[in-house]
Formats: structure tokens, C-alpha cells, sequence
């Protein structure tokens, strides 16, 4: 089956055709630039004007920046505050004329990951983390995922840990890489202490130096690279929309 993956950030919106049995991106991913403001109206727009690019009248998936339930966003992380409350599925089906599933922009990286990447094959507990502005994560139990975890937003040190160990903190403290992988193997031990997970996927833009801090953590799981990088959102937004998942 394919379906169009749209991978929506605080930055960009970007898609491909999705061929869901393989994982396989069918073009090339296309993108603009995410509206300012980015008002539910301004997106939906730009999401319509991907769909347009690819002449697309199949099911849509969309990775989305947000608690998502039912369709309904309940947050809104670098998107406009009028999210909160907003039926962005509905929005997003009048906009596109096709039918389409919303979901968490990590929770779809994670689907990806487990079925294509890192987490084929692998019962227990996983955790998918993603590093880059923020912290993301997207936890399975036994294949099946827990939605909308938001764990970045944990305590650490008196603030949000995704303002202490995210990638951003990285480059704005200037810290070497054995500094921050300090405070990420701290955010990853408190991980380990609540859902004792047996593998941990580590996704973001920073995974592609995985080399610098993977092997400086000490946490008590089998940490590794994610394996789709930046391909991940698409691909998993492409299988829940396939699926019916939400």
C-alpha cells in the first residue's frame, strides 16, 4: 500500500510517497517552509499545497508536533497556541480532499523505526529518543506503542530536560561531547529507572555523529543509532495513515 508521509516541524513541512510494505520513500521528499505564525489555517494550507506537489488522492499521514488524541491536538510545540483544542485531522481532510491520520511527530519516528530501523525484531521494551531542539520520545511495549509520552518534559536539575540535554544545549552552552553526554546518559538513566527499557534508538540530527557520545553512556540497555535519520517522520507517518492507526 502507499500512502503520503508528512513530516510537519516548527521549521519545515515536508512529504513523500510512502511504499508501507518496504519503507521505501517512491520520490523525492519535497518541502516548504512551516508558516509564521503557524496557525492552523496557515499549515493546512501549506500541507495541501504538499499534497499538491505530488498530485496525491491517497491517504495522508501526518507526523505532527503535539499530544494527539483522536485527531485532536492538545498541545502545541513551536506551532501556534490556536492548536490546542484544534481537529487538526478534519482540517487537514478539508484542506487535502483525502483522508487523513494525525499523530506525534516522535510516536511516528518511532513506528518507523521499529518496523524498518533499529527496532526490527525486538519484543520488551524499546525506547526511541529523539535529540535535537527538544527531547521526543516514543515507547513500545512488547511492538506496540504508548502514545504521547512527552518524556523530554521530565524534571532534571529543576527544569525541563529537553533544556538541559536536548542537542540545542549542546550548541548554545558550547559543551564538549563528553559533557553532554553526561547529562544525556542522566536523562537516560532516569528513562532506565522508570520503564527499564532493554533497547534504546536514538534518533535526531545528532545521531549522524553517534560515534562522539553512544560509546561515553553508561546506562544499563542496549543504546544504538536510529538507522532511518531524517526519513523516519515520513515513513511512519505514511504507516499509520496505511494502517489505520489513528
Amino acid at each position: 500500500m502507499q500512502a503520503l508521509g508528512l513530516d510537519i516541524g516548527g521549521t519545515g513541512i515536508k512529504g513523500a510517497p510512502v511504499d508501507t510494505e518496504s519503507g521505501q520513500l517512491l520520490a523525492e521528499r519535497f518541502r516548504l517552509r512551516t508558516p509564521h505564525p503557524a496557525t492552523p489555517q496557515a499549515v493546512a494550507k501549506t500541507v495541501a499545497e504538499v499534497a499538491a506537489h505530488f498530485d496525491w488522492q491517497g491517504p495522508i499521514g501526518c507526523g505532527f508536533p503535539a499530544v494527539i488524541r483522536g485527531g485532536i491536538a492538545h498541545t502545541a510545540a513551536n506551532v501556534d497556541a490556536a492548536w490546542v483544542g484544534t481537529d487538526a485531522r478534519t482540517l487537514f481532510e478539508r484542506a487535502t480532499g483525502c483522508r487523513c491520520a494525525i499523530a506525534n511527530d516522535a510516536d511516528v519516528a518511532g513506528l518507523a523505526e521499529m518496523r524498518f530501523g533499529a527496532g526490527q525484531g525486538r519484543d520488551g521494551v524499546v525506547l526511541v529518543v529523539t535529540l535535537g531542539t527538544g527531547i521526543g520520545s516514543a515507547l513500545f511495549a512488547a511492538g506496540q506503542l504508548v502514545p504521547n509520552t512527552e518524556l523530554g518534559h521530565i524534571e532534571i536539575k529543576g527544569m525541563e530536560a529537553e533544556q538541559w540535554a536536548a542537542d540545542s544545549a549542546r550548541t548554545r552552552e558550547d559543551l564538549s561531547w563528553k559533557k553532554w553526554a553526561k547529562r544525556v546518559d542522566r536523562f537516560l538513566q532516569r528513562m532506565c529507572d522508570y520503564f527499564w527499557p532493554e533497547l534504546i534508538i536514538v534518533g535526531g540530527g545528532v545521531s549522524k555523529k553517534h560515534e562522539k557520545f553512544l560509546p561515553l553512556l553508561t546506562v544499563d540497555a542496549d543504546v544504538v543509532p536510529a538507522q532511518l535519520r531524517n526519513e523516519a517522520g515520513s515513513v511512519g507517518a505514511a504507516l499509520a495513515a496505511a494502517e489505520g492507526l489513528y
